[in-house]
């Protein structure tokens, strides 16, 4: 009669002894793999039980401003004054302080900069603060990050350090960061709390940076994109850049597309370099054109016709 199930036998298993050892080692790790498996997720429950988000006495922040080509950020935690006495007491002079609350604050630079003067690479910095008197500061920008407080801060550790003058402002009542005074290549990043404001100056780079985007984009445009070299050189104009570059750039979008646009463009370039009868001839055939584009035209007419009679006079 055949067997519906498994037959172990001599034959199958030539030491049976040793069949029934190794089964039974199998069990108790088993049972110990399960034993651990119910213990881990004991704990993984009693972790999720533990999750209790409550609002925090000094909530998360940021702030990120675009200076010229450079993105700024700045993620920290605001304090507030809450009947205390801030200076000299919350926070002592002397004292290297972390400037907001809970972990220390951190600032992001997408390119190099200059903060008060002094040149600081492209990078996140923990930024701290020393407040010498109620007007005189220092501030810090360290390399190490994931700091909580100034409890492990080293000096070692800075990549540079600045002094700043304080200003008298309205009062605040919970700290914050902002900008200021933002400007092609420049702009301040200020740290607002109780009447002061502390001003950071950042100055950036800027034509380098757009010299190399200009030619980065000429490189990847289509033959038939006349704009591209355009806008490349408006952009010589607006910052008041004097460059052959650009009237080789215009020369092409001319040849590309010879519109109303561009050829004013290249009629600024004529007048900024003083020959005024070029620029007279180009605006005049610009206006000509613009006579065939009269939707997109009419918003810069009224600067054409300016333009015309200004060089008129100056090409006397």
């Amino acid at each position: 009669m055949r067997n519906s199930g498994t037959v172990f036998t001599g034959e199958s298993f030539p030491d049976l002894a040793c069949f029934i050892t190794t089964l039974t080692k199998l069990l108790l790790m088993k049972t110990k793999n399960l034993c651990f498996l119910s213990f881990f997720l004991f704990l993984s429950f009693f972790a999720r039980a533990q999750e209790l988000v409550l609002p925090l006495a000094s909530p998360k922040a940021s702030v990120s401003q675009t200076i010229g080509l450079t993105d700024v950020s700045v993620k920290y935690h605001t304090p507030s004054i809450r009947g205390r006495e801030v200076w000299g007491k919350l926070v002592p002079y002397g004292e290297v302080w972390r400037t907001g609350a809970n972990e220390a604050t951190l600032v992001t630079f997408s390119d190099d900069v200059v903060v008060q003067g002094e040149k600081l690479p492209a990078g996140t910095y923990s930024l701290f603060t020393i407040p010498e008197t109620h007007d005189n500061w220092t501030i810090i920008f360290n390399k190490e990050l994931n700091q909580w407080g100034a409890f492990d801060y080293k000096q070692s550790e800075d990549a540079l350090r600045v002094p700043v003058q304080a200003i008298p402002s309205d009062h605040h009542e919970t700290l914050f960061f902002s900008f200021t005074n933002i400007k092609p290549t420049s702009g301040e990043l200020n740290l607002n709390w109780e009447k002061i404001r502390i001003p950071i100056r950042i100055d950036v780079e800027v034509d380098k940076k757009a010299v190399a985007n200009i030619k980065s984009a000429i490189s990847q445009a289509k033959p038939d994109d006349w704009r591209i070299y355009a806008q490349a050189v408006n952009y010589f104009l607006q910052n008041k850049k004097e460059s052959e570059l650009a009237l080789e750039l215009i020369d092409k979008s001319i040849e590309i597309n010879s519109n109303f646009y561009n050829n004013w463009l290249k009629a600024q370039l004529m007048a900024q370099h003083n020959e005024y009868r070029e620029a007279v001839v180009l605006v005049k055939k610009a206006i000509k054109l613009g006579e065939q584009e009269k939707e997109t035209f009419k918003q810069y007419a009224t600067d054409l016709e300016l333009d015309l009679k200004e060089w008129r006079v100056k090409q006397n």
